[in-house]
């Protein structure tokens, strides 16, 4: 009898932690919001892409958290931060949303990471590049996932200076996300013993490159960065064939360009551009694999963008189950002490400033005759290794960042 009571209260204590454990996801679900342009100029990057890049990392994890249901939200944010911001705000208010994911461009991530700070929420950015957005700017309650301006520039800048291309035009979007990457070159250019030599500013987005690539012909530089990104780069990069840029003897360097980009473009305008990326779907067999999936599901095939959505949503779900919570700190603290090993990313970590550091890839873009399909686009140049990839944390202004 003694012994039947004391399994019995074994029992019911055990109950009553695993009834605790379930309690502390708020609401019995755990709710994503996916927040990105669905139809303007970063769509193709991101957009319809990434959503159902998420929505395939919840299934794959099973479409629940220890019983408790995932139920995610979308919207277009029009790249405006206003929109984003009040989104956010909206979801965060009336439905409880637990995480945002997706985040394209730099000005809405902003505003809306202020917001979400604010509420104590988390956000996982896979789209913005800004570099800023863990260094100045960065938060406890934001992770940039997929890439950034810091690595893009350090990768591509770095290659091109290597070639010799020691003068440099910047053609740059003005926004935040612009002035940061045109840092960023600027600052690859110069400690390479380069110079700048000139520089014009866009409005974002434009459509007409035609005085800005005039501009850059008449500089004397030896290389023009293009330091935007989506459409207008792919405008920059007509324009600049249009005008016979690479044929008088300048190279072009696109800083922000993404596979759908050079897809659009075709490999007559695009081939020999080198560029550095955060994932590419033809580099292992893991990473065919998901691409297949993910091109019979959307008919195209993915971008590192979409495959930053997948991996950060999978690992903040593996969190959220570790973790026994959707409360941001804990599930923040479990994603960090928890390296990243998924297709995306082999042994990635996210730093105390929210930088998941991983490998990047220096890339050239295929000729026509070297591709042997549609979306076989990029021969590997070089893998840049996570460490030599990212702002070192010495150099950091984040507040999170303890410096010894």
């Amino acid at each position: 009898m003694k012994m039947l009571k004391k399994t019995a209260a074994a029992v019911l204590v055990s109950s009553m932690f695993a009834s605790a454990a379930q309690a502390e996801i708020s609401n019995d679900e755990i709710r994503i919001g996916y927040l990105a342009d669905m139809s303007g100029t970063y769509r193709d990057l991101s957009g319809p892409g990434g959503l159902e890049a998420l929505n395939m990392a919840i299934e794959d994890f099973g479409g629940t958290v220890d019983g408790k249901k995932i139920v995610t939200f979308n919207a277009d944010d029009l790249s405006k931060p206003d929109v984003g911001a009040n989104t956010v705000r909206q979801w965060i208010d009336e439905r409880n949303v637990d995480m945002v994911a997706g985040l394209v461009a730099t000005s809405v991530v902003m505003a809306a990471s202020k917001v979400i700070e604010q509420s104590d929420k988390l956000a996982l950015i896979s789209g913005a590049a800004a570099s800023s957005l863990t260094n100045e700017h960065c938060s406890p309650n934001h992770i940039h996932w997929t890439y950034d301006t810091y690595a893009l520039a350090n990768g591509t800048a770095k290659a091109v200076m290597a070639n010799g291309g020691k003068k440099w035009f910047m053609l740059t979007a003005d926004y935040a996300f612009g002035h940061s990457l045109e840092n960023d070159i600027t600052k690859v250019v110069e400690e390479g013993g380069g110079s700048v030599v000139g520089s014009v500013r866009h409005p974002f987005p434009s459509s007409d490159f035609s005085s800005y690539i005039l501009q850059a012909q008449g500089s004397g530089a030896e290389v023009i960065a293009l330091a935007n990104a989506g459409s207008d780069t792919v405008n920059a990069l007509k324009t600049a064939s249009e005008f016979g840029v690479t044929q008088s003897g300048q190279n072009l360097a696109g800083m922000v360009v993404f596979l759908n980009d050079i897809h659009a473009m075709g490999l007559d305008v695009t081939q020999g551009l080198m560029l550095t990326t955060g994932w590419y779907w033809d580099m292992n067999e893991e990473t065919r694999a998901w691409a297949q999936r993910y091109q019979e599901r959307v008919g195209r095939m993915p971008g590192m963008v979409h495959a930053g959505v997948y991996s950060s949503t999978l690992h903040y779900l593996n969190a959220v189950k570790a973790a026994g919570t959707d409360e941001t700190a804990a599930v923040r603290a479990q994603m960090a002490k928890t390296p990243v090993n998924d297709m995306f990313a082999t042994n990635g970590t996210i730093r105390e400033d929210g930088r998941m550091v991983h490998d990047m890839y220096l890339v050239q873009v295929k000729t026509p005759a070297e591709s042997k399909g549609e979306w076989d686009l990029y021969k590997m140049v070089r893998t840049i290794p996570a460490d030599e990839a990212y702002r070192p944390l010495a150099e950091s202004q984040c507040k999170l960042v303890t410096k010894n």
